[in-house]
């Protein structure tokens, strides 16, 4: 999928308008949180937030911000898979996932902070290189999705009011293949 139909299809896996207690988030529409919203300057009331600017949202500070286009050059679904965990987690922590991933599997001794430059994409290069014959890039998802997965774990060990949460994030964030097919 290309930016335009990844954030179209997180759009639909997000929904409307939602405004849950325990949703840290507050009132959100389209997956974009009241504060994402007020910092892009919309001062509406969120349950008739645009769908246009939740997609410029998602298209700048989630794809753009992230060298997602870069990544999607190399690894498409690699890309996809970050699109969707930058927006629900942030993405210096989709990044952190990636640096990870890349030490692991590559061994080149990235800084695991978060910013996605020059050095984590040349990287993600030598780690398509050298596994694209063996399905590299499904391979690298999986264990991105396995950070992901670990990651909302420990959010609900840590605030157990987390828990209503935890069987839709795994179910349509770590095990739906939509996010980066």
């Amino acid at each position: 999928m290309n930016r335009a139909q990844l954030i179209d299809a997180l759009i639909a896996r997000e929904g409307g308008y939602v405004n849950m207690t325990a949703d840290k988030g507050g009132p959100t529409r389209f997956g974009v949180t009241q504060a994402v919203a007020r910092a892009h300057g919309y001062a509406g009331d969120m349950s008739q937030f645009p769908m246009d600017l939740a997609r410029s949202i998602y298209a700048e500070t989630y794809w753009s911000a992230a060298q997602l286009d870069r990544i999607s050059a190399i690894a498409p679904h690699v890309a996809g898979e970050l699109f969707d965990t930058g927006v629900n987690m942030g993405i210096f922590v989709a990044g952190k996932f990636l640096q990870r991933a890349l030490n692991v599997m590559v061994g080149d001794g990235l800084l695991v902070d978060g910013h996605v430059g020059d050095k984590t994409i040349a990287s993600l290069e030598r780690y398509q290189q050298a596994r694209k014959a063996q399905d590299g890039e499904a391979v690298l998802v999986e264990l991105l999705n396995s950070f992901q997965g670990t990651r909302y774990a420990e959010i609900v060990e840590a605030n157990a009011a987390q828990r209503v949460f935890v069987f839709g994030q795994v179910r349509n964030r770590v095990m739906d293949r939509s996010a980066s097919a």
